[in-house]
């Protein structure tokens, strides 16, 4: 059952390039995923293809929120 309040996605990666990003709530903004200290940036010029879909749920619970 729905708590009632919008969630939005945290993290999200390109299903074309692997790139990943991780929402930075203090900045506001998008913020590449480090691995290993070595940040998964994937292809610069890619027309990014997320992987945020109909599996995601803006209403409901946390536990099945986008992961990377």
């Amino acid at each position: 059952m729905s708590d009632g309040k919008l969630r939005t996605p945290t993290n999200r990666t390109c299903e074309r390039c692997g790139r990943a990003e991780q929402w930075d709530r203090t900045e506001e903004t998008w913020r590449v995923v480090e691995t290993d200290g070595t940040p998964r940036v994937g292809n610069p010029h890619c027309i990014h293809e997320w992987d945020i879909n109909g599996a995601f749920s803006p209403f409901g619970d946390d536990a099945d929120s986008a992961e990377v």
